[in-house]
């Protein structure tokens, strides 16, 4: 199983972000990795991240402070 994140804007197009793709053994590692990326990805303007294992989103959340 690979994990990634895949990045979108407001309006559901597809962000690259300067640091490009990271894939991930497992789910806790991607977490771990977006709990400490996602002021950089939000400063590069993504709006959701989704967390894809082997391309099925498992789940997306907001990269917006509440």
């Amino acid at each position: 199983m690979v994990w990634t994140w895949r990045y979108e804007k407001a309006d559901g197009s597809v962000v690259t972000p300067s640091g490009g793709q990271e894939e991930f053994a497992g789910q806790g590692d991607a977490e771990t990795w977006i709990g400490e990326s996602w002021k950089q990805l939000a400063e590069e303007g993504v709006d959701t991240a989704v967390l894809l294992d082997d391309g099925q989103v498992i789940y997306s959340m907001s990269l917006h402070e509440a």
